[in-house]
């Protein structure tokens, strides 16, 4: 007997899991029909870095060597016919990308000028543009570019972008939003006639171009009375809703001799608000005052903003110790309005992600941490992790401590990944708890190293 169930688990290993729990399979080296990528950084001789592979259908690990990330990679973006995802290696500042459909490198990497926190890849094609607030550019006194990626020839170039914190894409990648901090100014960059060559006239101190930009400018600075401190951006088609949060981000109560406004109303501190911006005429149609703005999630005409307010920031209805919380505001675009609050976890917010029976799994870094999940039992227990149900407007804080640093869910399973405080934790959305079986007797899966960031590859 002892024999037939090792032959049965040697066959297992040897099919990649794919028949054993895993569903159909798949003509890529893994042989995986539902694969998942997960940042795996390490600092032990004895293993390597990269991204390891992941049956999404069980949540189990396949006998298959990690993809090339380097050491530490971190940050992923994938496009979105999820044939190409880039991964940048804190250690070198290195951008490495795979294809997909081959499971084998895209090139030998990208090595940027500085570190970065903010990629893209917009399109099916082998190019992404990442923000490098260090960067240096020949020509500008200032510091910051954003870097267009060309992943086949392991290349950049450098488009000068003032301390480039983030980029935002459309969705063909003609138009990027460029936010940098302390910065009341949107800069959006038009690659297309910025490289070659690189002509960055326009950004300048002092010199705005006309709005709308003429055809051919590389180039544009907006600026508009409902910007105040924008740090990000959700794009639908030919609109981008700008996110600026205000006193959050150390924004001033005045701009010039003008209060700063968001719509029509005149704020009395830097007002957090969402800015309807078209991106054809590159103006703001539209502003609605928000509670906190830091990240954003779109569904129909339902805009989900989180934030953490510096004022009215209490923890009303949370039995917790903090002291400090954040806010969700559900903004219906219909009408402009917010027609809903929950108070959340604090931190900064920058993960926010929708699963298919409507939770919304809202993560933010730097955050109160109370508690130890390490020692459960002892009281409190809470992190950077916020779910909030559509359904009925409640809110959840798991008991788990840390950053969140990547969110993943699926449309035919009722589960979400987690990255957070450097572990994959996989959660039952149907009772918004951590999913315990035979694959994660403990709820998370067994990654050797520090889980960074989370991204399914296949559609399911």
């Amino acid at each position: 007997m002892r024999k037939s169930v090792l032959m049965v688990v040697g066959l297992c290993i040897g099919l990649n899991l794919a028949s054993c729990g895993g569903g159909s399979t798949k003509s890529t080296k893994s042989g995986l029909a539902h694969r998942v990528l997960a940042s795996q950084g390490v600092t032990a001789t004895f293993t390597f870095g990269g991204l390891v592979i992941i049956n999404g259908n069980n949540d189990t690990l396949p006998r298959i060597a990690p993809l090339v990330g380097g050491n530490s990679p971190g940050i992923m973006a994938i496009s979105p016919s999820r044939n190409i995802v880039a991964t940048v290696d804190s250690s070198t500042n290195t951008v490495f990308a795979v294809n997909t459909s081959t499971e084998s490198s895209i090139g030998s990497g990208v090595r940027l000028p500085g570190s970065t926190t903010s990629i893209v890849v917009p399109t099916a094609s082998q190019t992404g543009f990442a923000a490098v607030p260090g960067a240096t550019v020949n020509g500008f006194s200032f510091v910051g570019a954003v870097a267009a990626l060309n992943f086949a020839t392991s290349s950049f170039t450098a488009i000068a972008v003032n301390n480039a914190q983030t980029v935002v894409s459309n969705s063909t990648g003609t138009q990027l939003l460029v936010f940098s901090p302390d910065s009341d100014l949107v800069t959006v960059l038009f690659p297309g006639a910025a490289i070659p060559p690189v002509d960055t006239t326009c950004l300048t101190t002092g010199v705005t171009p006309p709005n709308p930009v003429a055809p051919g400018s590389p180039c544009a600075i907006v600026t508009a009375p409902s910007f105040s401190r924008p740090v990000n951006a959700i794009v639908n088609g030919n609109t981008a809703y700008i996110l600026s949060c205000g006193t959050q981000c150390g924004g001033s109560a005045f701009n010039g001799s003008n209060p700063l406004t968001c719509g029509s109303n005149p704020a009395t501190v830097a007002q957090a608000c969402v800015s309807v911006f078209d991106l054809g005429s590159l103006t703001v149609t539209q502003s609605i005052p928000v509670d906190a703005a830091t990240m954003a999630l779109l569904n129909g005409s339902t805009l989900y903003v989180a934030g953490t307010p510096p004022t009215n920031n209490d923890c009303a209805g949370q039995a917790t110790a903090a002291t400090i919380c954040g806010r969700l505001d559900v903004v219906s675009l219909a009408s402009a309005t917010v027609t809903g609050t929950a108070v959340i976890t604090d931190g900064y917010h920058d993960r926010m992600d929708l699963t298919a029976n409507g939770q919304v799994f809202i993560g933010s870094h730097d955050c109160t941490n109370i508690g130890n999940a390490n020692f459960p039992g002892n009281g409190e227990v809470r992190g950077c992790l916020s779910i909030y149900r559509t359904a009925d407007g409640s809110v959840l804080i798991p008991p788990d401590n840390g950053d969140v640093t990547g969110l993943q869910s699926f449309t035919t399973r009722n589960v979400e990944y987690v990255a957070q405080d450097g572990r994959l934790l996989v959660y039952d959305t149907t009772k918004d708890i951590l999913l315990i079986n035979d694959f994660v007797p403990e709820g998370s899966i067994d990654i050797v190293g520090h889980v960074g960031d989370v991204k399914a590859i296949d559609f399911f």
